[in-house]
This record gives structure tokens, C-alpha cells and sequence, in this order.
């Protein structure tokens, strides 16, 4: 989970015509911080401790990458943690619980018409995730798919891509919100495998924070 308080030009939107305008008029507060936490660093501590210290209304936007296990209890391989998946069996999941105590502290954290961006694979995505947004002011307002451009596991067809839900707190809207107008709801980037299990399309992530910050 990252946040960012980076904030745009703050135009007024005087002659602003359209609703693709690329003009912003949402500027995020000056953030304040305990002691404890630091902007632009790595920080190891429980996450929801962590979202839990941060002042209200003050982040245009977050990125959110639980780590559930809904597709692997539901595939039983059986060999899981052995010749499959063991990075990713080695990291703590997140039950359903959590991951609606870490989506309402963002909420909490996030400027009116700030964005959370949810990463979700498409077992969830067809099984359904809104009961993570209950108790928040976040809604649904678009989704972008991420061709890997490499073919993953998968039973029947198999997995090359990942879902972003583009949430928004209210009150919902684009204009003069949204800044930018080029990025395509299907992003092709493929990524270095790192070490990490999840890593994610930088490029893709720096677009969407310039859009909305």
C-alpha cells in the first residue's frame, strides 16, 4: 500500500469547456505526520497501525495490493509453498476483515474526490469485492486491465493480466479532478521479475498518480 500527497497547479477552471479538461482544482493539503512516519520511505510496520496515524483528508490518492488468498484456496494444487507460489505463501494474508479495516482507514486518509486504486485479479473480480468498500464513501469509477505479457496458471484459460479499480471518495467526480486523458484501459508493460511477488507496472502507476495529483 503507498500514498502520495503530491498536488497540481490548483487551476481554477475559469473557461474550462469540457469535461476532458486538464486543468486541476483539487490541491492537497500540507501533510503533518507523527514523529514516527516519514514521506519518501520505506516504512516496516503493521499497515494498519500505520494508515491509522495518518491525518484525516490529506492524500489525493493510494494504491492498495492486498495479499488474500482467495485463488489459491479455491485451485488446491496441493503443492502450493513447495514448487509453487512459495514467495508468495510466505507473506501474511489478509482476510476479508483486514482488508475492509485497511480500505476504510484510506478513506479515512484521502482529500474529498481523492482515489484509491485497487489492485484485484480476476477471481475476485467476477466473485465480487464490494463488501471491502463497505462503511466507506468509496465508489467504483473505472477499471484498467494490465497485459503482463507473459501467461500465468490457470486451470481453463490461462492468466496474463491483473485488474485496477479506480475508486473515488465522494463526492464523484472527473472534472477537474482527473487530468489526464491518454491512458488506455488495457496497459501492455511487462515487468522485471524482481524477487518480489508482486511487483507492479511502474509506468503505469506514475501515469495514474499524475492524473489525479
Amino acid at each position: 500500500m503507498s500514498l502520495t500527497t503530491a498536488s497540481g497547479s490548483g487551476g481554477n477552471g475559469a473557461g474550462t469547456a469540457t469535461v476532458y479538461s486538464g486543468d486541476r482544482e483539487v490541491i492537497a493539503p500540507e501533510v503533518v505526520l507523527p514523529p514516527d512516519l516519514m514521506l519518501n520511505a520505506r516504512l516496516q510496520m503493521d499497515g494498519v497501525a500505520f494508515l491509522a496515524q495518518l491525518p484525516r483528508a490529506s492524500f489525493p490518492v493510494a494504491f492498495l495490493d492486498p495479499q488474500y488468498r482467495g485463488i489459491l484456496d479455491k485451485m488446491s494444487y496441493g503443492n502450493e509453498g513447495e514448487s509453487r507460489f512459495k514467495a508468495r505463501t510466505e507473506l501474511p494474508q489478509m482476510s476479508e476483515d483486514v482488508i475492509r479495516r485497511f480500505v476504510a482507514l484510506i478513506d479515512v486518509a484521502l482529500i474529498p474526490s481523492g482515489h484509491l486504486f485497487l489492485w484485484i485479479d480476476k477471481f475476485h473480480l467476477c466473485t465480487g469485492f464490494t463488501g471491502w468498500l463497505e462503511g466507506s464513501s468509496l465508489e467504483v469509477v473505472d477499471m484498467l486491465t494490465w497485459d503482463k505479457g507473459r501467461i500465468g496458471m490457470g486451470y481453463r484459460t490461462r492468466r496474463a493480466s491483473e485488474h485496477l479499480i479506480v475508486l473515488q471518495k465522494a463526492p464523484k467526480r472527473a472534472k477537474g479532478v482527473w487530468r489526464s486523458h491518454d491512458i488506455p484501459d488495457v496497459w501492455r508493460e511487462r515487468v522485471a521479475r524482481t524477487g518480489h511477488t508482486h511487483t507492479k507496472p511502474l509506468e503505469l502507476q506514475a501515469k495514474l498518480i499524475g492524473a489525479v495529483s
